[in-house]
């Protein structure tokens, strides 16, 4: 149903724009002829002049030369909840921009695969939480979402193919039918069938949003409408490292793993059914809508068109939210020798169908009052707002009856913002309190004061926060996913604190975590509660050194120390390096190529649990990966952008016979990949 509507609303978004955005084309070149120039910074479609609109040159058969204004466009955007205009990012220096995984994350050896942060980040959020995060890198969320504006219906198309039938699709359109009125959509496929037996990975994304105001600028309304689904099977790791370095198996898929291997593996980029593994599914429906009381002002274009200013002073705001979440584990074949050493869990037979769900689904209405003290600037302002929450559950296990349970939250919030006119001052205070219900007691503040100091020294941000929480609810007795465990859990109180500053020349970072009654998995499914105050500091430190003309050198640091014993495991030192020979070439050739290096320090790496889909702290391993290499090649030429890269470049041996079969490590047991070759395009492009 959902891809069937995304295919509607996708043919409906190309067959009506260039329709409904004729009358804006023909005002914007009439604009032009007066001002000369069209641009919009560093935007490669963005291009035009007044030798363009005003001649029509043709050649000797008569055909029209094409008008660069045509392909002319300013665009922004606004992030949900924010108040900082931004442009699009049209550098090709970085591989993070165009990959599905951020370089300082840690993933299972497959695109789609379970991953976490090496670089620490607790989840800061009070209130519910169902616990499952091992994907959440590829989930479209809320809070990330794009309100776009824009003078030309712009779309952008991603494709990337690499070794191992691996790719990955990427869409994103929007467009101004008016000049109040904005909506797109994004969607994103990832599928990788992966190298050994039992990892294929297949995720969906989808999201729609929309944003309006009224002519007379007092009502507004967001819409996003979102959804995901992670399909990723799971194989538990190989079961002998040595196998790796086995001459004869360096089609990896001979080498035999943990769970799902009775099958035969044959790679198919276009299986997306999962009989060993986890089936993650979420929806969201969100809409915001606001009325402002304040003041009203006109100023006059023409005869006919007159332009509504509004100054508010008083905003009154509604958000409605409905979300489903669905979480399954299964295994077609389940071998219980397996379950019964690591789950503890006893089957009546050699093998059987084995399945554990939880299903929620969370209902949200907020009221906010709004009020901004100074007239002409919308970035001061007071927010002070109520929510309630309803949330039910549907556990079910494949040897149980389904179980149904419902709760409710009832929370207050405020918030006081102040970007100051002159831009130099950015105050932030905002706080959260659930009064009643499931997470009763859960609160968070935050406090953050930004200076701009001036263009060599750049800017400097202080920030505090402490959140106090109820554990996630997978560690709840009543979860499904909760094996054998009956210890009640006091909440999480997590403070952070730090400080950044950023200028021309470098970026440097100071952040201090200090958590008690930290909550975690231990093992494959027991749960377990840190009675000591762990403490966690972090040092960062980026800069890019312009070694001559042509050559830089893209540098980042991340330190992390905390006591040995804590269950909070991550590398003394993370660093990347990039090394890229750039320019601007033929007038149009924008090219960045080098070496790329990425290495952190040895450490007592996490292992995973395929069922609770969760990263566990052990002590018996420690994880000395050798420094990941890879040789790029990125190019853009006006509006495409083309790269060509060859990573695990360190996973080369001569052993038996040459190949690059010296693996690196995610965890005990589950070998990241060797060479890979990818190739991408990505094409903007104003429609």
């Amino acid at each position: 149903m959902n891809r069937y509507l995304l295919a509607l609303s996708t043919l409906f978004f190309f067959l009506g724009q260039d329709i409904l955005a004729q009358e804006k084309i023909e005002m914007l070149r009439k604009s032009a002829e007066q001002k000369g120039v069209v641009t919009s910074g560093n935007n490669p479609a963005a291009i035009g002049s007044n030798k363009a609109a005003n001649t029509k040159p043709k050649d000797s058969l008569g055909f029209e030369h094409r008008d660069d204004l045509k392909d002319s466009i300013n665009i922004s955007y606004k992030y949900l909840d924010s108040i900082r205009s931004n442009s699009l990012d049209f550098s090709i220096n970085d591989f993070d921009k165009y990959f599905s995984i951020p370089s300082s994350y840690q993933y299972l050896g497959n695109n789609g695969a379970a991953a976490y942060s090496l670089i620490f980040n607790p989840n800061l959020k009070p209130g519910w939480d169902a616990g499952f995060h091992a994907y959440d890198v590829y989930r479209y969320k809320l809070e990330d979402t794009r309100f776009y504006k824009t003078t030309r219906p712009f779309t952008q198309m991603n494709y990337q193919l690499a070794s191992g039938k691996e790719q990955m699709i990427k869409i994103f359109h929007t467009q101004n039918p008016r000049p109040n009125w904005n909506f797109g959509f994004d969607y994103r496929l990832i599928s990788a069938p992966g190298f050994f037996v039992t990892q294929n990975t297949n995720h969906n994304s989808y999201r729609l949003f929309n944003n309006y105001q009224g002519k007379k600028k007092r009502y507004a309304a967001q819409f996003i409408l979102m959804g995901n689904t992670i399909r990723a099977s799971e194989n538990g790791g190989i079961r002998n490292d040595s196998l790796l370095l086995d001459p004869h198996n360096k089609k990896r898929f001979s080498i035999p793993v943990q769970l799902g291997g009775a099958s035969l593996f044959q790679p198919n980029p276009f299986k997306s059914s999962i009989s060993t593994g986890n089936i993650y599914r979420d929806f969201n429906f969100f809409l915001r809508q606001s009325y402002d009381i304040g003041k009203r002002d006109s100023v006059e274009i023409n005869d006919s068109t007159t332009e509504y200013l509004f100054y508010p002073k008083l905003r009154l705001q509604h958000s409605f939210t409905y979300s489903t979440y669905s979480y399954n584990f299964k295994d077609d074949k389940a071998d219980s020798v397996i379950y019964q050493n690591w789950y503890d869990t006893v089957f009546n037979k050699a093998t059987v169908a084995f399945s554990v769900k939880e299903k929620w689904t969370v209902l949200s209405n907020d009221f906010s009052l709004i009020q901004f003290p100074d007239t002409k600037n919308a970035a001061q302002f007071f927010l002070a707002g109520i929510t309630h929450q309803r949330l039910a559950a549907v556990f079910n296990a494949s040897d149980t009856i389904n179980r149904e349970k419902t709760y409710y939250n009832i929370l207050v919030h405020a918030e006081y913002r102040n970007k100051t006119r002159n831009k130099l001052w950015d105050v932030l205070a905002k706080g959260e309190l659930y009064l009643n219900g499931l997470n009763s007691g859960d609160y968070s503040a935050q406090l953050s004061l930004g200076r701009v100091l001036n263009k060599r020294l750049g800017d400097l941000r202080l920030f505090f926060s402490n959140v106090n929480r109820t554990p996630s609810f997978v560690f709840d007795n009543s979860s499904t996913f909760n094996f054998h465990n009956t210890n009640p859990f006091k909440k999480e109180n997590i403070t952070r604190f730090g400080a950044l500053a950023s200028n021309p020349y470098f970026n440097l970072g100071f952040t201090n975590y200090l958590i008690t009654n930290y909550t975690y998995f231990t093992g494959f499914y027991k749960t377990a509660q840190s009675s000591k105050l762990i403490n966690l500091l972090q040092l960062s430190a980026s800069k890019k050194i312009k070694l001559n003309a042509k050559w830089n050198w893209y540098t980042e640091w991340v330190i992390q120390q905390t006591d040995g014993s804590a269950p909070v495991k991550v590398p003394l030192l993370f660093t990347r390096n990039r090394l890229a020979f750039e320019g601007v070439f033929y007038k149009n050739l924008n090219l960045s190529t080098g070496i790329e290096v990425r290495y952190y320090t040895p450490y007592e790496a996490y292992n995973y649990s395929p069922v609770m889909g969760q990263f566990t702290p052990q002590d018996s391993f420690k994880l000395k990966n050798l420094p990941d290499i890879s040789a790029f090649f990125h190019f853009r030429i006006k509006s495409f952008t083309g790269y060509i890269r060859a990573e695990n470049l360190n996973t080369v041996s001569f052993a038996n016979g040459f190949g690059f079969v010296n693996n690196n490590f995610a965890a005990a047991h589950y070998p990241t990949q060797g060479l890979m070759i990818r190739f991408g395009i990505k094409w903007g492009f104003v429609n």
